[in-house]
């Protein structure tokens, strides 16, 4: 069962309603139920993978508990051997299930990193260790975020399974929302690209040069709509089922600087990585060459998080490389600005850092896309070649998409830069449809809905699994 297929869009209000209805003190333990069967219905040696990624994460964290006691600075080193011990154990298991070998590993590097911070936060005292082996289980499955995220944190989740928040009309109308804009991210925009990108990726040395840059354009944006439409999806369905998720996506492509993108795109990866690998490895604190150090290896460490293949490393080098020179030649880039009088705050300013921005996250995604640094070169040297007339020899149209559907494609990329470019300036539309006239919010639910139904990309031989995210 996947978030698109219509069996989830069933299993979604008779999920609610029970919610609702039982007590709160138990709705944990119908959480979990669901959560348990939504797994089982993907896989079950999957299932079988994360029940004993809990026991595991369970055991260990009331071990440590024991062992520190009420120790908080002067902890036992049996109490670090055992949250060594349990991290290689975890760690280890999602790099071999997730290798391709061995079958089960959806959505494992998700919930692992989960178990991971989980267990941190308890050896450095953050958190006492749950006790409740349901709410721990519950907090590890939770089946909005297992498949793709987002990451969460114990210190959010454990408390709100405990104290469960009154589910209102307000929150379920605000969840509903949020899920319809996650669809048309997912089905309008993202599965429309991949139709596109897909072809051209099959065999970029036989496509026309800017056809190829075109499709590398596209997977920036269905790489965002896939993910950020599932992070909606999931953070909707949450938020009616009473648990309030953290936001995964900002705005990431009006970022004016990497480093400010890796601030707004997952979030909740980002914060992770800074939290529990860059901090640790001490950040900024220890001179500026180790901090170069401690950002090569955490990007390192995401490249290889999404995958074994050398591509997924040389995107997370790349933009370690961006920061990197960035901080260098910040001081060069700070007296031009001075002597040359230019306004940092002006619109052209602006604009020109964020589509600079945009070009470099854009070439660190073809090496994400490509099954081959080889093929990762060709895309790059391809999308070199100018060819203006395939805009009007009608090559552009022999992606898969005929020309009515690739409209429909940039129709919906320039809805999502105007919604971004207004989120990013603090203009939050789902909060103004809410407080509008009843009339007026059934008449863009409705307009939603059917453009969803009219425009997603349906029928034979579309994959309900395909999440882009699904794999890692």
């Amino acid at each position: 069962m996947q978030f698109v297929s219509f069996a989830f869009l069933l299993l979604l209000p008779v999920a609610a309603l029970i919610n609702f209805i039982i007590p709160r003190k138990l709705r944990y333990i119908w959480l979990l139920v669901i959560s348990i069967a939504f797994y089982l219905s993907i896989d079950l040696k999957a299932a079988a993978v994360m029940a004993g990624t809990v026991v595991v994460t369970y055991g260990a964290a009331l071990l440590m508990e024991k062992l520190m006691g009420d120790a908080k600075d002067d902890k036992p080193k049996s109490s670090l051997v055992v949250l060594g011990l349990s991290v290689v154990i975890l760690i280890a298991a999602m790099l071999i299930f997730r290798s391709g070998k061995i079958m089960g590993a959806i959505g494992i590097s998700f919930y692992m990193l989960k178990s991971v911070g989980y267990l941190v936060d308890v050896y450095r005292g953050d958190l006492k260790a749950e006790h409740n082996f349901c709410k721990l289980a519950l907090f590890v499955s939770f089946f909005t975020q297992v498949i793709s995220g987002p990451i969460e944190r114990a210190g959010n989740m454990l408390p709100q399974f405990s104290y469960p928040v009154t589910v209102d009309f307000d929150r379920m109308r605000d969840g509903f929302l949020q899920i319809l804009w996650g669809y048309f991210l997912k089905l309008v925009i993202a599965d429309r690209l991949a139709i596109f990108v897909n072809s051209v990726y099959d065999a970029p040395t036989q496509v026309e040069g800017t056809v190829v840059a075109i499709a590398t354009v596209f997977y920036s944006f269905e790489i965002y709509c896939d993910f950020a439409g599932y992070s909606a999806i999931a953070i909707g369905v949450s938020r009616i089922l009473g648990i309030d998720v953290m936001k995964n996506f900002d705005s990431p492509y009006m970022s004016k600087s990497i480093a400010e993108f890796w601030r707004r795109w997952h979030i909740s990866l980002s914060t992770w990585l800074r939290d529990y690998v860059y901090i640790p490895l001490g950040g900024n604190r220890k001179g500026t060459v180790r901090k170069y150090v401690n950002v090569l290896i955490v990007f390192a460490v995401s490249g290889i998080w999404h995958g074994s293949a050398l591509t997924f490393l040389v995107w997370g080098i790349l933009h370690a490389v961006y920061q990197i020179i960035g901080f260098i030649t910040m001081p060069v880039r700070d007296k031009a600005v001075d002597l040359l009088k230019i306004d940092r705050g002006s619109l052209s300013h602006r604009t020109v850092r964020t589509l600079v921005t945009f070009l470099l996250v854009n070439l660190a995604w073809i090496f994400f896309r490509a099954t081959s640094l080889k093929q990762a070169v060709e895309v790059i040297k391809k999308s070199f070649e100018f060819t203006p007339w395939v805009f009007t020899d009608g090559k552009l149209f022999k992606m898969g998409l005929s020309q009515a559907s690739f409209n429909v494609g940039i129709a919906g990329i320039a809805l999502l830069i105007i919604m971004d470019v207004l989120a990013f300036n603090g203009v939050e539309i789902r909060d103004r449809i809410i407080k509008q006239a009843i009339w007026y919010r059934w008449i863009i639910m409705i307009a939603a809905i059917l453009a969803i139904s009219i425009l997603g990309i349906w029928g034979a031989g579309y994959n309900a699994s395909s999440f882009i995210y699904q794999q890692f």
